[in-house]
C-alpha cells in the first residue's frame, strides 16, 4: 500500500479523536479576550495511529499572557517560534513533524527579509530537511504590538502499523 493510499485508509477507517492543546509553561491563553476564548492555541486529531497537529496563530506572548519583545521584531520572531516549539514538545514532536506554516507579518515589505532570515537560521539549527510548506502573508494582526504571527500543522505517527 503506498502512503496516499495508507493515509486515506487510516482517515477513511480509523477512530477520530480530538482535544485542545497548550503548554503553559511557554504561553499562556490571552488574558485579554473575552472569556470564555474562541479558540484553542491548538488542536490534536489522533486518527489510528496519525497525529495530527493544528497550532492556531502563535505569536511573542509569554507565561502570562502578555505580549513580549514590543517593537523588536527579531525577538518576537524567536519568541513566537520558542512558543510554537514549546505547544511541540508538550505534544512528543518537534519541528521535525512540521508539515506547513502560514506566517503573518504586519508590515511584510519591512519585516520580510528580517523573517526570512530568522525562519532560515531557526531551520538550520533545526536541521530541517525537507523544509516545511509555507506561506508568507500581511496581515493585521490581534494585537496593535504583534509584528509576527505564525500557525502550524505537524503530522506524526503516534503508534506502529500493521506494516511495520
Amino acid at each position: 500500500m503506498n502512503g496516499l493510499t495508507e493515509l486515506l485508509e487510516t482517515i477513511a477507517h480509523g477512530p477520530v479523536n480530538k482535544r485542545a492543546i497548550t503548554n503553559y509553561g511557554v504561553l499562556n491563553e490571552a488574558y485579554c479576550y473575552a472569556k470564555p476564548s474562541s479558540f484553542s492555541r491548538g488542536m490534536r486529531i489522533d486518527l489510528n495511529g496519525l497525529t495530527i497537529l493544528l497550532i492556531s496563530g502563535t505569536a511573542s506572548i509569554d507565561e502570562n499572557g502578555v505580549s513580549v519583545h514590543i517593537g523588536d521584531f527579531r525577538a518576537q520572531m524567536q519568541r513566537t517560534l520558542a512558543n510554537i516549539t514549546g505547544l511541540l514538545v508538550s505534544e512528543g514532536c518537534t519541528w521535525h513533524d512540521i508539515v506547513r506554516t502560514s506566517c503573518y507579518l504586519r508590515d511584510i515589505d519591512r519585516d520580510y527579509d528580517a523573517f526570512n532570515q530568522e525562519r532560515t537560521a531557526f531551520f538550520q539549527a533545526q536541521g530541517l530537511d525537507p523544509l516545511p510548506a509555507s506561506t508568507g502573508i500581511q496581515a493585521k494582526l490581534c494585537r496593535p504590538e504583534l509584528l509576527v504571527e505564525i500557525e502550524a500543522i505537524a503530522m506524526f505517527r503516534t503508534e506502529k502499523t500493521a506494516k511495520e
